[in-house]
């Protein structure tokens, strides 16, 4: 199995081996309905294939000389009474069709959503939103159409054409040869049909993932496209994407034109008459043998020409289960350790010669430090010294390349992940809030756990509770999605009362107080520093008022730690610290006091 930081206790396991596979696994999994549609479709054909025989024994009753009216009545009720029971099992079939496409589509993307939460951030990292989206309802969407009509179609219609064969063979052996001759060349057309539909379908399915795509990146842009007036260039973007999807449309319309099995069937059915006549003229066969027989060719008919559709459409679900297997398959690098180290996190934190790369680039090098129980630690240096991800390195959002990385002297690969991120809160520059109500938001952290008043004192911590009790709905409020209807400071206001809740044991603040104003970051460091007495605290800033007073400050430069100590210390003895440093020292005085 694939390692997952996410997965569902006693949830069912799929063959995942390749996309026919992992689609009959499925429809195992609802083994009543998958054998209620089979069986109902065969008796449902077996019946209506008997109507042609029927038919065929009623004109050689008329064709005698004194035909007699109740043996025509009895034919006559025979015929209604398959017709009514037809009707019933193709009843049977087609629901029983229905609940096994919808509980595929349903379990599908249940599997797929449960197996995105587990993927780790740079499996994340990787993926363009749109293209996930396209996959997870798109494609998901594909695979109910696969099976109904599709799958149902071609059940059907073969079970037609095989029901029709038996037939024909207990009507008289030697009428066999059309259309077994038909069958032959219907199979091989439909084989060339399938090998040519096959890579053009999986080409509708990836352009379509590369137009959703685009469009949802120029959608989540919309406000750079503007400011650089770039609608024209961005529209000729999206219309050279499109024109690819639409080409791919006529490709597949042009192999469609080229379907050859109905004029086979035109072919097979002059050859049957043919052969009927031929039989009759020699004594061999009746009038009424000789309807049947036809009746039984017409029904050929319906798997000859539904195919095209039926084919098409299961073509086009296989393709979007092989994206879907794709994006399943992709390897995550974390693991969630469910049996591992759950116990109460104290807060000491040490890094032992870690490394950390993202691809081919070196973030961190050789990072060692030792943080005790209660202490905050400021993280200082340039953009992109790698500030961010030494943090992310204790969650275990990432997994260090070399070294170790301990928690309470566990290193955090031997903790139960869950059991680790529960009692660690990170609150980050860019905020994102989900488009729910205010209450939630705060909450999310504790789920259903979490209490009006719980979530109102954190908000009062945060300095949150004023702004929000000025909506009109309080904390039920709904906000918009990420939170574009509130001003950056009260995103981060509602991001830290989201942190606060948790009552972590590591909290990394990861300039959380940018967007906020000075009196109210006041409030808000002093709120966060009544709570974070006893927890440890790693402060990524550039504010002297907030670097002052942490126990340890940490300098990175290239990923690497240049010197550590407290501010007069390296103030005093490092000379690059002290050069960044003196930057903000200018446009914010450096203030007495602080610990």
């Amino acid at each position: 199995m694939t390692a997952s930081e996410f997965t569902i206790a006693g949830a069912h396991r799929y063959d995942r081996t390749n996309a026919a596979r992992w689609t009959i696994s499925h429809l195992l999994r609802n083994k009543r309905w998958l054998a209620s549609f089979l069986l109902g479709t065969i008796a449902a054909n077996l019946l209506g294939n008997a109507v042609p025989l029927l038919v065929g024994s009623a004109f050689n009753e008329i064709l005698r000389p004194a035909p007699s009216r109740d043996v025509l009545l009895g034919i006559t009720i025979e015929i209604l009474a398959v017709v009514l029971a037809r009707v019933v099992f193709d009843l049977t079939g087609r629901f029983s069709a229905e609940m096994l496409s919808k509980r595929f589509k349903r379990d599908a993307r249940d599997e797929l959503f449960s197996c995105l939460l587990g993927k780790s951030q740079t499996f994340h990292n990787r993926q363009r939103v749109g293209d996930l989206m396209a996959r997870a309802a798109n494609d998901v969407g594909q695979l109910s159409n696969m099976i109904v009509p599709g799958v149902d179609i071609i059940v059907d219609s073969f079970m037609t054409l095989i029901t029709a064969l038996v037939y024909i063979g207990f009507l008289k052996p030697e009428l066999l040869l059309a259309p077994l001759l038909f069958t032959v060349a219907f199979l091989f057309a439909l084989r060339d049909y399938s090998r040519k539909l096959g890579p053009v379908t999986a080409g509708m399915r990836e352009q379509f993932g590369r137009v959703n795509a685009g469009l949802n990146e120029v959608i989540a842009g919309v406000e750079v496209v503007k400011a650089t007036a770039q609608e024209a260039s961005e529209e000729s973007k999206f219309d050279g994407r499109v024109r690819r999807y639409r080409d791919l449309f006529v490709r597949n319309g042009e192999i469609q034109a080229r379907y050859i099995p109905p004029l086979l069937l035109t072919v097979a059915t002059v050859g049957a008459f043919l052969h009927g006549v031929l039989l009759i003229s020699r004594g061999q066969l009746t009038i009424g043998g000789l309807v049947a027989y036809l009746g039984l060719m017409g029904a050929l008919g319906f798997p000859a020409f539904i195919s095209i559709f039926s084919f098409s459409l299961v073509q086009l679900g296989l393709a979007s289960a092989r994206r879907i297997l794709a994006l399943m398959a992709e390897e995550a690098e974390l693991d969630e350790n469910a049996g591992g180290y759950a116990g109460e996190v104290r807060g000491e934190v040490v890094f032992e010669n870690v490394c950390f790369q993202y691809g081919d680039k070196s973030a961190l090098k050789d990072v060692s430090f030792r943080i005790q129980p209660g202490q905050t630690v400021a993280i200082v240096g340039r953009t992109g010294a790698g500030k961010s991800t030494l943090t992310r390195l204790i969650n275990r959002i990432y997994d260090a390349s070399a070294g170790r990385v301990m928690v309470d002297g566990v290193d955090v690969r031997d903790w139960s992940l869950a059991s680790l991120r529960q009692q660690v809160s990170t609150i980050e520059q860019d905020v994102f809030l989900f488009s729910r109500t205010v209450a939630e938001n705060i909450g999310f952290g504790l789920g259903q756990r979490a209490d009006p008043e719980t979530i109102e004192r954190a908000a009062r911590d945060a300095q949150a509770h004023d702004f929000v009790m000025s909506f009109k709905d309080g904390y039920e409020t709904v906000i918009g999605e990420r939170g574009v209807t509130l001003s950056g400071g009260q995103r981060q206001r509602l991001a830290i009362a989201r942190a606060l809740l948790t009552n972590p044991r590591i909290l990394i603040l990861d300039d959380s107080t940018s967007a906020i104003d000075s009196a109210t970051e006041d409030e808000i460091q002093k709120a966060i520093r009544r709570i974070q007495e006893g927890r440890t605290t790693f402060l990524i800033t550039h504010r002297l008022s907030q670097i002052r007073w942490a126990d340890r400050i940490l300098y990175l430069e290239d990923g690497e730690i240049v010197d550590q100590g407290s501010h007069d210390e390296l103030f005093r003895r490092c000379e690059a610290y002290r050069r960044i440093f003196s930057r903000y020292d200018v446009a914010e005085p450096v203030e007495s006091g602080g610990r």
